[in-house]
């Protein structure tokens, strides 16, 4: 398999077709499994998947740590985004209240912790995980900036930024992408986010473009998941939420079907054929599911097709928030 290749931003930032989101590998989709993450991570650089994101909160702290074991004599050619932007005690606590920080004080800690859990002197693309309202945006792009100039970081990024940080942080240090959730199933950036990047020459790096796992499928409703699993908690995984969401997303089983392919294939098939400028990022920690997501590089959808799923799938067909409200209180919109 050879996948095909985007660039992120104009600063030279370039990375496979579709990536590879390593969050759910230790945290939110049921118990950790090293051994077969560490094999899904080596099988997905096989297959050419070189884009790898990962974050300090994630775990938290053991997902940056299991790359770093997983990259060990292989980190050279692979492309590694993590992010920093929560305040964390030492064993991963997160203080009560807003613990949103992106102090660059903070930021430098983050990023020396980040480094070596990562076992690397360097992060290729680094977010801001969450816009800090306490942090003037142009605090963060300088501090940011001023580990370009060190080498500790190649480029910079943010994460569920609204349009006024976005032109604010640009304006300060390039921007090359913005990360946020994007899909057939989420399409709250089209209006003016994705415009605003276009226009300033952004990439963009789409989380959860498979709905959680709901455009696949194969899902269940929200109290068949364990305690712990982010779905139980999904607004709309629960009750009439969940039936409607899924007669919606029909049309991509019917699309799938009639091209031969699996549902989660066509999800990511729309998102490629958004724009160059897109490179999303499945998560997985399975080989298996890791196989279906990058082939969908070489799913084809017509004009027709694409235009079938934009309807069905438009703005206000799917039920429920794509967050509980506390989650959606720290997104930049």
């Amino acid at each position: 398999m050879s996948l095909s290749r985007r660039k992120l931003g104009s600063q030279g930032l370039e990375v496979s077709a579709i990536g590879l989101g390593c969050m759910g590998m230790s945290q939110s989709y049921g118990p950790a499994d090293e051994g077969e993450s560490i094999a899904t991570l080596h099988r997905a650089i096989e297959l050419g998947c070189d884009f790898f994101d990962t974050a300090q909160a994630y775990g938290p702290f053991k997902n940056e740590a299991l790359l770093g074991r997983a990259f060990k004599g292989r980190r050279d050619k692979l492309v590694v985004a993590t992010k920093f932007g929560f305040r964390l005690t030492a064993d991963g606590s997160r203080p009560a209240g807003d613990n949103r920080t992106s102090r660059p004080e903070d930021i430098r800690e983050s990023v020396e912790a980040s480094l070596k859990r990562l076992q690397t002197d360097h992060i290729d693309l680094l977010y801001q995980h969450r816009v800090d309202p306490k942090t003037p945006m142009e605090d963060v792009a300088g501090a940011v900036g001023d580990l370009v100039k060190q080498g500790k970081v190649r480029f910079f990024g943010l994460s569920e930024a609204g349009i006024a940080n976005i032109r604010r942080a640009h304006a300060v240090h390039p921007v090359s992408a913005l990360q946020s959730e994007y899909s057939l199933w989420e399409r709250n950036l089209e209006p003016q986010i994705i415009p605003t990047l276009r226009e300033l020459g952004i990439g963009l790096v789409p989380f959860c473009p498979l709905g959680r796992g709901f455009l696949t499928g194969a899902v269940s409703r929200a109290e068949a998941y364990p305690e712990g699993d982010f779905r139980r908690g999904d607004p709309r995984y629960e009750g009439s939420n969940y039936d409607a969401n899924m007669q919606a997303a029909q049309i991509v089983r019917d699309i799938a079907a009639a091209l031969g392919a699996k549902p989660g294939q066509i999800a990511l098939a729309w998102l490629l054929a958004k724009g160059d400028d897109i490179a999303p990022i499945p998560g997985t920690k399975r080989r298996t599911y890791l196989e279906e997501n990058l082939a969908a590089d070489s799913v084809r959808i017509d004009a027709a097709q694409m235009k079938q799923l934009d309807v069905a799938l438009a703005p206000g067909k799917i039920s429920g928030e794509r967050y509980p409200a506390w989650v959606m209180a720290t997104v930049d919109r």
